[in-house]
């Protein structure tokens, strides 16, 4: 009876926890459109459009270690409800200056910080509680509703925003993303972080472990797990590359091919879409068998569509054209995210122990992120003096290489052994015949 309690509970937290990020992100995507558009048409400088984005991701990397410490050793419920009600208080105090003074760069740079430093500890909290929220049969599922109720912000707030855009002022986009996030605190008030978490109870005799101490441990942890460190050093490398097309992509839309709000947003939507039609497909499956093959083939595809997304500026199409373009573009590209992502994430949620996962998780955000920061800087440079067509292929092609080095058989057979016997047989077998 009591084990059914505990599902039906589950079951309240899938989709409480589903909602609740379908409304913050709804309002966090909303608020990042205007600001992109506001900062691009401001100066229509790709620096300091990088700029923002390094404000975004600097933070996140420097912080992310803490934040698994805290996430580890700390009521994970307090600190995610914490982190919600910061963001709100920083957009609202956005709002008060945009309302008094006017909106500056710096307020925006400065606001930027902020969310990203709130965004991390709730991003690490989230993710390390997934199986104190969710048994263990239907993290999957929980990972691909997570998704999919992003996804589902991302179709319809860049369509929003390139609707509403110079018809309405800066603070209605503000007062929305206050709004969303009210409304994600009240629903993540209601949730039991540890019905299902498998954390081992200290005695309150018990010395505590310094944040050093705590972190040296979880580094430890870490290097007993393999697979793990493959995907962080994989991640490191990719992210500092993924520079030329978040940099990029935004840059040649709106600077260079003049596209229009409301065009740019249905391309960002189609980005959605592609996530979110991958991620109901995940949600109904049955779990990936080789996680690290599949996302090894999406990083693959993902950097043939990143060198294609500068075909329109050596190759002269209608206007129409150009937007249907980048419309299958980034819906090839939104599908291959979740490739990449989804299996890696369920396969990591099951094999990293509950009280190391904050830690474990931070150092994983930390590495993903570290050359983020200096690939912006590059590639905000590059693309105010170099041709943005080159240095997508460039990018994409340096990024293949990477990618299959990172991931030779042979590091492929020690993530999945299964897969080496498998070829093996197979080997075998054509011998034989």
């Amino acid at each position: 009876m009591e084990e059914q309690l505990k599902l039906k509970k589950a079951t309240y937290h899938l989709w409480t926890f589903t909602i609740s990020k379908l409304i913050a992100s709804f309002g966090a995507q909303v608020y990042s459109f205007a600001i992109s558009f506001y900062i691009l048409q401001l100066t229509g400088s790709a620096t300091s459009f990088a700029t923002n984005l390094i404000c975004n991701i600097l933070p996140r990397t420097l912080v992310a270690p803490f934040a698994g410490y805290v996430a580890d050793n700390y009521s994970r419920k307090a600190i995610a409800i914490t982190s919600q009600i910061a963001t709100t208080v920083a957009i609202g105090g956005l709002l008060a200056v945009s309302l008094t003074s006017g909106i500056s760069l710096i307020a925006v740079y400065i606001t930027t910080c902020i969310l990203s430093l709130m965004s991390t500890f709730s991003s690490v909290t989230f993710t390390s509680s997934i199986t104190g929220l969710i048994d263990k049969a239907r993290i999957q599922k929980a990972m691909s509703l997570n998704q999919m109720s992003i996804s589902f912000a991302a179709i319809g707030s860049p369509a929003v925003g390139g609707l509403l855009y110079g018809a309405v002022s800066m603070p209605v986009f503000l007062i929305t993303y206050m709004i969303a996030s009210i409304l994600a605190v009240l629903l993540e008030s209601t949730m039991d972080f540890k019905l299902f978490a498998e954390r081992k109870e200290k005695a309150e005799t018990e010395k505590k472990e310094s944040m050093w101490q705590s972190m040296k441990a979880g580094i430890s942890y870490l290097k007993t797990q393999s697979v793990v460190m493959t995907i962080i050093w994989i991640a490191l490398l990719i992210n500092f590359l993924f520079g030329a097309f978040e940099v990029g992509y935004s840059f040649i839309l709106i600077e260079k091919l003049k596209m229009s709000s409301q065009h740019f947003g249905f391309t960002e939507g189609a980005f959605a879409i592609g996530m979110l039609l991958m991620s109901v497909y995940f949600s109904m499956r049955k779990e990936v068998k080789y996680a690290l093959l599949v996302s090894k083939r999406g990083v693959l595809a993902m950097a043939t569509i990143m060198g294609a997304i500068g075909l329109p500026l050596m190759v002269t199409m209608p206007y129409r054209m150009v937007f249907i373009y980048y419309l299958a573009i980034m819906l090839g590209f939104g599908a291959m995210i979740i490739i990449v992502n989804t299996p890696i994430q369920v396969m990591m949620q099951k094999q990293i122990d509950d009280d190391y996962k904050g830690r474990v998780f931070s150092i994983l955000e930390t590495m993903a992120t570290a050359l983020m920061p200096l690939g912006m800087v590059i590639y905000g440079f590059l693309y105010d003096v170099f041709p943005a067509q080159w240095i997508l292929i460039l990018s994409a092609a340096m990024l293949i290489v990477i990618v299959l080095i990172l991931t030779r058989p042979t590091v492929m057979h020690r993530a999945h052994p299964e897969l080496g016997k498998r070829h093996a047989i197979k080997g075998e077998a054509g011998a034989a015949s």
